[in-house]
């Protein structure tokens, strides 16, 4: 059915925002075979499927083309987040605003008294969240003897959230004759079971392609060492710069941690996790709305419903735990026909494992190296000769300048100071520390031939990592990071060489900056790890046995050896049993950030 065979309230409003023609799932409820019957229908997320189900229950609720007096409510929406309940409430607004119709919103986070009076005031329709819902059935303000459609929106994630009581209560407490239509982007047992319960006779309708990947979404694997992945992440926000971004985290302490380092790096970026209040999400989302901020870190929770316009880009920092997950989340781009790209971070050792879920999702993703610096650097000159070569006005203010600036400059210094003036207004790409380990250079990286090593007094059991290690020794030392050779980590200490050109400043630098940095200390050694070693055995042989027990060997290493701008010819080695997103105790801990001695491990988002 096209929108003109509409009721004319839906069909002007619908005109009045520029629809011409329905997307799949917006046709299919419109098909006569679907009318008056509850439906249960499989979408992907941005499909229009909003406006779909707005249309559906127009029969219901435009029984003689126009509504009736606002009473109790009509038709009922129900959302698993407040962000979700709330952007369906502004399409249903304005979808039905011709037609005079009201809506009333009942999520958690708001003030439930001014909720309780607009219900008092009669609505046609009301959209809210499981919990509040409940509240106000249970309170007797919200009235649902007159209901005569209700909707389920993502009803998968509901269930998966916890909701299931909730909604059976709510759905109790309707009258038999209703009508009633699950919408879910995934159809899992536990929607099966909850269609037979509460459906009568329901229609199928399936617009979700045989490949689960979205259509309109391009999936891409990124496989880099655990090192690697905020510095991976850096380079890909700044190689597509995207109008909007999403970077996905499994925990809030992730959130907070990647969060800072984008803010430190010069990113406009906002955070969405559980420890947020409500006040603090709207000002988030408002800020990407406004393009105040164009980055923003989450946990799933955190960003379920959450629906921006230009969100072209989305980052799984952190792997999701399964393939419905992972639909959730990249569903946030690519919505209402628009393009998105979905990029997944694979550490070297989970690659297996994740080529086999897309592989059963049916996701086809192609796997691409990790951008460079230099790639980077290069889509920016890309950007800015298309900026400075496409055709603009130019108002007399601006000419002016422009002839002062050629009168006392030659176009060749003013272009470069305007390249210059570019670049320093980006945050800067990040050289990866791990190269393949085929294309790394073999023996001492140049420079590295005479070194001086030094010792750092902590190891593996105060949670050593060349993640926080590697900036806190050029922080301290006043070097960057390609100073920095190899670097080795046992139980108790660090070990580190640095060009025995530079040991004299570098030690001078850390004596200078020795405060601050809860113990930790950075000494000079006298010769090289190999060499200690074999002295400690010698000096050791002695009296290195306990009471009847065997002599103790060397203290063991672990080491990462950096090549030119990352590791060497092994890359990075493991600290301890499942680096990849484990610490030794086999704890989860992010795979990104500073992570200093006697950090606590992350909590779940």
């Amino acid at each position: 059915m096209p929108f003109t065979q509409l009721p004319s309230p839906l069909g002007d409003a619908l005109a009045a925002r520029g629809y011409a023609e329905p997307t799949p799932v917006q046709a299919a409820v419109l098909e006569p075979e679907a009318a008056g019957r509850d439906l249960i229908v499989s979408a992907q997320t941005g499909s229009g499927k909003t406006i779909a189900f707005g249309l559906a229950f127009a029969g219901e609720l435009l029984a003689d083309g126009t509504l009736p007096p606002a009473g109790s409510p009509l038709a009922l929406v129900i959302a698993p987040t407040r962000e979700l309940a709330l952007q369906v409430s502004r399409e249903l607004e304005w979808l039905y605003a011709p037609a005079g119709g009201r809506v009333a919103n009942c999520v958690g986070g708001m003030d439930p008294s001014r909720e309780r009076r607009m219900l008092s005031h009669g609505a046609h329709i009301v959209v809210g969240t499981p919990g509040r819902l409940r509240d106000h059935l249970e309170r007797g303000a919200l009235d649902l003897s007159n209901l005569r459609a209700i909707v389920l929106d993502e009803a998968d994630e509901m269930l998966d959230m916890g909701f299931r009581e909730d909604l059976e209560e709510i759905l109790d407490g309707t009258p038999a004759t209703r009508r009633t239509m699950l919408f879910s982007a995934t159809m899992p047992a536990p929607i099966a079971a909850l269609a037979r319960r509460y459906q009568r006779d329901a229609l199928r309708i399936s617009t979700v392609s045989a490949e689960r990947g979205h259509g309109d979404i391009t999936y891409q694997a990124v496989a880099v060492a655990p090192a690697d992945i905020e510095n991976a992440v850096v380079n890909l926000l700044r190689l597509h710069e995207a109008e909007t971004a999403i970077l996905f985290c499994a925990t809030r302490e992730s959130v907070r941690r990647l969060h800072a380092s984008l803010q430190e790096r010069g990113f406009t970026v906002v955070a969405l996790s559980g420890e947020h209040s409500q006040n603090e999400r709207n000002h988030a989302l408002q800020a990407l709305r406004d393009r105040r901020a164009r980055v923003c870190v989450a946990t799933d929770v955190a960003a379920r419903g959450i629906d921006l316009p230009g969100l072209s880009l989305v980052i799984h920092v952190e792997l999701p735990r399964d393939a419905e997950t992972l639909q959730h989340r990249s569903g946030r781009t690519g919505r209402a026909g628009s393009k998105g790209t979905a990029v997944l971070i694979v550490p070297y050792p989970r690659r297996r494992r994740v080529e086999m879920v897309l592989k059963g999702a049916k996701i086809p993703a192609e796997w691409i190296p990790a951008p460079s610096a230099a790639d980077v650097r290069k889509a920016d000159s890309e950007r800015l000769l298309a900026a400075l070569l496409a055709p603009v006005e130019v108002a007399e203010e601006d000419q002016a300048l422009a002839q002062r600036l050629l009168a006392e400059k030659s176009p060749e210094e003013i272009a470069a100071a305007l390249v210059q003036a570019h670049r320093a207004r980006l945050p800067a790409p990040e050289d990866l520390l791990a190269d393949d380990a085929a294309q790394a250079p073999r023996g001492p990286r140049p420079g590295f031939e005479d070194t001086q090593w030094f010792r750092l007094n902590v190891g593996r059991s105060q949670n050593a990592d060349p993640r926080w290690i590697l900036p806190l020794l050029c922080r301290r030392g006043h070097v960057s990071r390609q100073d920095i050779g190899a670097i080795r980590i046992a139980a108790r200490e660090t070990l580190f060489e640095v060009p025995r050109t530079l040991a004299a400043r570098f030690a001078d630098a850390v004596r200078r900056t020795a405060e601050g940095d809860d113990g930790v200390e950075i000494v000079a050694l006298d010769g090289k790890p190999r060499e200690m070693a074999r002295e400690n055995r010698r000096d050791a042989a002695p009296d290195s046995r306990g009471p009847g027990g065997p002599a103790r060997g060397p203290r063991s290493y672990r080491a990462v050896e950096r090549g030119p701008g990352g590791p060497g010819r092994d890359g990075p080695r493991p600290m301890g049993p499942g680096h990849d997103a484990r610490g030794g105790d086999g704890k989860p801990r992010p795979p990104f950030g500073k992570r200093g001695p006697g950090r606590k491990p992350p909590r779940p988002g």
